[in-house]
């Protein structure tokens, strides 16, 4: 099924009241969600897994990728009018939108980050729908020997690559495969690491996993760090209508975040962060107003990374659906939502499930005019809901998490291993151990477990398959290149610093 045929199936899906109406709940909450900070869409989707066990997956999946872009959205809100971007990505959209804000330009800001936003996201979309077809051929090619290799490749990605160091990535990372390891091995029948629980035989739940982890630990983190000082939110100034000037100057860098942000998104080490950074300091370079860049405030320092946020947002979407490797937190979460449902993400999902996939990237077009309708008429509810008291927040997070969390099999067990993985959580946030590797290993590790297995089984344990089959050899190289090209970069780098301190 070509795109244009898919998106015609995936508006059908979409297009129909219930998964309309689940959009709009989607980006609404999304939105809020994204103006509160500390809160983000990884917390959020983890919070409503539970409901995974009730609602349709179509109806489930569209609701979540509408909290994804919503929250997107929502970030700049609180980067702009309160200089506390609600996550990494927000951090550049807060050095200039914050300016603009404190110089009466507010409106401007806030109205540029929403348009670029649903460009960027537009765009981004219809990447996802004619990309993704194109990376399930290439795809299809793979057999255990290569999904094995690309399992490594996700590993590294998450852990020795995207983390702050190394080890702390690969503990978490080791951490998650362990989770995923327990209960009965299905090929011998031993349990494995049960301590002789019963309860299990079965299996962590992941989506057990994901709520302590996000909602309990995130939770219990931003309590311990809360400051009872309230935060001075700029006053919302200027008109929401942007003038010719400030639409001049943002087309290009909506067209150039757009074009940062969706093919490093799509990356397996790619991540929102680095497209923001290169899109700022791009639109620095170009602008013709440079005397504007960290005084008043440059309306292109915030088109542009907005834009850029967006765009690798849709991108993470692509190897997520079509090779099954989440690139992100959001995106790990969303693959445990498929596991609760029992569709593997992959190559074959377009094939087994065509309505699932194309109604969820219909959803994120239908998503993007919500949220561009929403966004700017309700600016003054969004601002309102800054006001809420973080601790009834908080409150309320544990009391959601509980209570959805016992609602999927009603057993202590798992309120017991939810409250443990929340304390784990809040002290893997305490000492900079990333959560993402976590979940990443927990799904990820049987499945590279079980391919091994079976390209073992087909090369009669012939460890070598690995490295003759071209594709398998290929990713191996670069998973190892992302480990050992940096760490070559920074000893040539030091070395080079310590000769000329030398001479």
């Amino acid at each position: 099924m070509d795109g244009i045929n898919g998106l015609i199936t995936g508006f059908g899906v979409a297009l129909t009241p219930m998964n309309l109406l689940w959009c709009l709940v989607g980006t609404t909450l999304g939105t809020a969600i994204g103006v509160l900070p500390g809160l983000g869409p990884a917390l959020t989707i983890a919070l409503l897994l539970p409901i995974t066990f009730k609602v349709e997956p179509q109806a489930a999946f569209i609701l979540f990728a509408g909290i994804y872009y919503g929250a997107m959205y929502g970030g700049s809100t609180t980067s702009i009018l309160l200089n506390t971007p609600g996550e990494s990505a927000s951090i550049v959209t807060s050095m200039e939108g914050n300016k603009m804000a404190r110089n009466g330009r507010a409106g401007a800001a806030l109205a540029t980050a929403a348009i670029g936003s649903f460009v960027a996201g537009t765009i981004g979309t219809l990447g996802i729908a004619f990309l993704a077809p194109i990376v399930v051929d290439w795809a299809l090619k793979f057999g255990p020997a290569e999904y094995f290799a690309l399992m490594i490749l996700a590993f590294t990605t998450v852990s020795a690559v995207l983390g702050s160091s190394a080890v702390r990535g690969l503990t978490a990372l080791f951490f998650g495969i362990w989770l995923g390891l327990i209960g009965i091995d299905l090929q011998t029948g031993q349990a494995r690491f049960t301590f002789g629980v019963q309860e299990l035989f079965d299996g962590i739940n992941v989506i057990v996993v994901a709520v302590g982890l996000f909602a309990v630990g995130e939770t219990l983190y931003n309590a311990a760090t809360y400051k009872n000082s309230e935060s001075k939110i700029t006053p919302l100034k200027g008109s929401l209508l942007m003038t010719k000037l400030e639409w001049k100057r943002s087309i290009g860098p909506w067209l150039r975040g757009t074009a940062f942000g969706f093919p490093i998104g799509a990356m397996p080490a790619g991540g929102a962060e680095i497209p923001t950074f290169l899109s700022y300091y791009t639109e620095k370079k170009l602008t013709k107003y440079p005397e504007e860049f960290g005084t008043t405030g440059a309306i292109e320092g915030v088109a542009g990374p907005e834009a850029a946020n967006n765009a690798s947002a849709a991108g993470v979407l692509v190897p997520m659906l079509t090779l099954g490797l989440p690139t992100s937190a959001t995106a790990a979460i969303m693959l445990s939502a498929f596991q609760s449902y029992g569709i593997n993400p992959g190559p074959l999902l377009l094939q087994t499930q065509p309505a699932l996939v194309w109604g969820l990237i219909a959803s994120l077009f239908i998503g993007n005019v919500m949220l561009l309708v929403l966004n700017l008429p309700l600016i003054g509810l969004w601002v309102k809901m800054l006001q809420i008291p973080a601790p009834l927040l908080y409150a309320g997070i544990l009391v959601f998490a509980t209570i959805g969390t016992y609602g999927i099999s009603q057993s202590y067990i798992d309120l017991i291993l939810l409250y443990a993985v929340g304390i784990i959580g809040y002290l893997m946030r305490r000492y900079d151990f990333p959560t993402a590797p976590v979940i990443i290993g927990m799904i990820l590790g049987p499945l590279a477990e079980q391919n091994f297995r079976q390209a073992m089984t087909i090369s009669a344990g012939d460890w070598t398959v690995f490295f003759t089959r071209p594709l398998s050899l290929t990713i191996i190289v670069i998973a190892l290149s992302l480990v050992v090209v940096p760490k070559i970069y920074s000893m040539a780098k030091e070395s080079q610093r310590r000769q000329s301190l030398a001479r």
